[in-house]
């Protein structure tokens, strides 16, 4: 039983790592723009594609129970990653129509991938397990952002463009590590309590196989208002209320260290040529504050209440130190530059050091918030996980579209203090809903 469950959570980490390393190498194309530089006639219009893409994420979110209700998870996961790599694939031969398309259709792929991930590792752990689990997910997935980066930084330090026959042979190496992934999840296997459902129905409709496809189809419908109405009657809910400034916060800090930090090195006139280089080093620190973060509150930390507020604790903290240092350390006007460098100077002689020093605080800090988010979901609505992670990623992504859209257009000091507000204020609410759950004996009616 435990070795099976272990099994699938990492199966389940190593497809996402194979998938978003494809991923997010594309999203570095397209914050470094050396390689879509002709589709790009605006300073944010390399910010709209992932706009569009998170845009669709946060609504798909409302209807992703229902999908998962009705053909699984590992079918949910399988569909939503051949989306993915049809995203990916556009790449190899570029044209507008087809990458504001496949935006749309990855934001619906998110939603249905993410959701899905929150029910099958749900479904693979118990109270005891769930921070385990969690870490260890975390941890594969954000080693995507390693492969993916030093790619960058080796391949492009010093280059201003790709030639076409270097496109092609980049995007469908991509490809093919996407489409590994998506296989990665036809391995998963079922649950001990899936089997027992999978078999108890079988066993009663040996008698009728027509029968048993009638009922298959009624249960199907069935779930999929039932996961439905539970999303919107857990929208209502005190303990989503409260959490909803901390996902939101989660959305802002997402948009801000997967794209518009990167921008801002590169756009960094004092970082000289290294500058775009820079971007492929600076994710790759962010991935190692990453899996800093999720193998040590993930692995090492119990299962209670007090590590899970300390640990969010430290992440605003983290996160405080590294907005202030990057607004000592940036300049100000880099977020909404275009084709040139900024023209502001910083409160300090841009320093290298500092920046890489930020680009590991924020992904130390994203792993804070995030691994407790998850712990907190999986223990209060253990019962309830497709539609209690699907209520999370819309909040998270609706906050982190809107931030991707006004990114091109709003000063970094800005930009900055919305997320200490932010921040701060979803941290105390956190903290209200662990001494909200410390106090309550049913947790789920919270």
């Amino acid at each position: 039983m435990a070795d099976r469950r272990t099994f699938n959570v990492v199966i389940l980490g190593l497809g996402f790592l194979f998938i978003f390393t494809a991923f997010t190498t594309c999203g570095n194309v397209e914050v470094s723009k050396t390689l879509l530089l002709s589709f790009y006639t605006s300073k944010p219009a390399f910010f709209i594609f992932l706009g569009i893409i998170y845009g669709v994420f946060s609504f798909a979110n409302l209807l992703a129970p229902t999908v998962v209700a009705v053909i699984g998870p590992k079918c949910t996961m399988f569909l939503s990653g051949l989306l993915y790599s049809g995203y990916i694939a556009v790449f190899i031969i570029p044209s507008t129509w087809s990458l504001y398309l496949t935006s749309v259709l990855i934001g619906i792929g998110a939603a249905l991938l993410w959701t899905a991930q929150g029910h099958f590792l749900v479904e693979n752990s118990e109270a005891s397990t769930i921070n385990r689990n969690t870490g260890v997910f975390w941890a594969l997935l954000q080693c995507s952002m390693l492969f993916g980066n030093l790619y960058i930084y080796f391949d492009w330090n010093g280059k201003t463009e790709i030639s076409d026959s270097s496109r092609k042979n980049i995007f469908v190496s991509l490809l093919v590590t996407s489409v590994l992934g998506t296989l990665s999840f036809l391995v998963l296997r079922k649950s001990h309590h899936a089997e027992e459902l999978l078999s108890e129905e079988e066993g009663q409709s040996l008698l009728s196989p027509r029968t048993m496809y009638k009922q298959r189809a009624n249960s199907a419908v069935e779930d999929a208002k039932f996961e439905f109405r539970t999303m919107l009657q857990l929208l209502k809910t005190k303990t989503i209320l409260l959490l909803s400034p901390c996902m939101a916060y989660s959305g802002l800090e997402l948009s801000f260290y997967s794209g518009v930090y990167g921008t801002c090195i590169g756009a960094t006139a004092q970082f000289g040529e290294s500058a775009k280089g820079l971007i492929g080093i600076s994710g790759i620190v962010v991935g190692i504050g990453e899996i800093v973060g999720g193998g040590l509150f993930g692995l090492l930390c119990k299962n209670n209440r007090f590590r899970r507020t300390s640990v969010v604790f430290l992440g605003m903290l983290v996160h405080f130190v590294a907005f202030y240092l990057i607004f000592l350390n940036i300049p100000d006007d880099a977020p909404v530059v275009f084709y040139t460098s900024s023209q502001s100077k910083p409160y300090l002689a841009p320093s290298v050091s500092i920046a890489l020093l930020c680009s590991f605080l924020l992904g130390l800090g994203d792993s804070c918030f995030n691994t407790q988010l998850y712990s907190i979901l999986g223990c209060v609505y253990a019962e309830q996980s497709a539609p209690a992670f699907a209520i999370f990623k819309f909040i998270q992504s609706v906050f982190a579209a809107v931030a991707f859209f006004y990114s091109g257009y709003i000063l970094l000091k800005w930009q900055l203090l919305l997320m200490v507000i932010l921040g701060f204020t979803g941290t105390l609410c956190f903290f209200v809903v662990e001494q909200v759950q410390n106090l309550s004996v049913d947790l789920p009616e919270y």
